[in-house]
């Protein structure tokens, strides 16, 4: 599989996904305009473990969905939850959404 990405929001296939269960589906908040990357749509759980989090989609296909996004359909699969940085010379920073 082949990595996600969606605004800041990038998703990596991993072979497993371990670390306590979430209750929730929100993978990122904006920090600017409070607009959230959410699962809307399938079977899916998140887990967090070692300060990342990690999506596991059991349906065919979960619906990754953002207010000013496309919304991008997830296949099933195990995946690990990065968020985009960029350096400036003060150092690195995550890029506000």
């Amino acid at each position: 599989m082949q990595p996600i990405r969606q605004g800041d929001v990038i998703l990596l296939p991993v072979p497993q996904v371990e670390g306590e269960k979430i209750p929730h589906l929100t993978l990122a908040e904006g920090e600017v305009t409070g607009h959230k990357h959410r699962i809307t749509d399938g079977k899916a759980k998140l887990f967090f473990k070692n300060d990342t989090l990690y999506l596991r989609v059991y349906s065919r296909t979960a619906l990754l969905a953002h207010e000013e996004h496309k919304a991008i359909a997830v296949p099933q699969g195990h995946w690990m939850v990065k968020i985009q940085r960029e350096y400036e010379p003060e150092g690195w920073r995550y890029v506000a959404d």
